[in-house]
């Protein structure tokens, strides 16, 4: 959502702004040049810098498949260990 300002602006300015910019970028312009210094972006870069880095991405993203299959293992076996217990409730164990 956008909210609508007036500013003031010496004269010579605007028309700087006005012949480099254009009349219908204005806004824009002065919205993008605001934003870092009033909004928390240093994350946002960041985070472009690090998804940028294509070496980092892989190695990320082997980490989590190996981090998957981890998990599928841990898994199995706490099914293997839930089945165990609830033959060891039940006094059904094949000793």
């Amino acid at each position: 959502m956008h909210k609508k300002m007036i500013i003031s602006l010496d004269e010579a300015v605007y028309e700087g702004l006005y012949r480099t910019i254009g009349k219908r970028r204005m806004s824009q312009f002065i919205e993008d040049l605001l934003r870092p210094h009033v909004l928390d972006t240093s994350l946002d870069a960041g985070y472009q810098a690090m998804a940028a880095d294509r070496e980092r991405e892989i190695e990320a993203e082997e980490w989590c498949e190996a981090l998957a299959k981890d998990m599928d293992i841990i898994q199995a076996r706490l099914k293997v260990a839930e089945a165990l217990a609830k033959e060891l409730r039940n006094g059904k164990t094949n000793n």
